[in-house]
């Protein structure tokens, strides 16, 4: 929405590792944006990030990577590819970093629905590990780094 680029997030009072991933992925946001897309003006928009635990499990720490593509699918006005998710995190300085528990969290993706994964390529060893019926029921897709990941979320190229 149009603002002066403050960032909000609810939904996260009682996790300090999720506040922690949020704002980490606000701050790359704000240093990187023009090394993803120059049309990106922080300054003229507000960016409200409002975050539901849909399963009751708790929330994960590991959202920068799908924050990231969420607040440039805001700026650039470009929706996230359907039937999609993004599983990954990334330090502040944009380091991938490689997904735990790789074979439970597909499973997870399955389970929900979820027809194209984007997966950070320093898991893509990992892959021998996934059961092949779980495998071949999504759509891997392996991103390289945080620009990455933003253009195929957004299906940019």
């Amino acid at each position: 929405m149009s603002g002066t680029g403050k960032f909000d997030k609810s939904g996260v009072s009682s996790s300090r590792e999720t506040r922690e991933s949020l704002d980490t992925a606000f701050r790359f946001f704000t240093a990187n944006s023009k090394s993803i897309s120059h049309t990106i003006a922080i300054k003229t928009k507000d960016y409200l990030m409002p975050i539901s635990d849909l399963q009751g499990i708790g929330l994960t720490d590991e959202l920068a990577i799908a924050e990231l593509i969420g607040l440039c699918s805001g700026a650039l006005d470009k929706p996230v590819q359907e039937s999609t998710i993004v599983i990954g995190n990334m330090t502040v300085g944009g380091t991938i970093a490689k997904v735990e528990e790789f074979a439970n969290v597909l499973q997870v993706c399955v389970d929900a629905g979820v027809k194209k994964v984007l997966i950070p390529a320093a898991s893509v060893m990992v892959l021998q590990t996934v059961p092949p019926d779980l495998l071949v029921k999504v759509q891997p897709v392996f991103y390289s780094d945080h620009v990455d990941a933003v253009y195929k979320a957004l299906g940019v190229n």
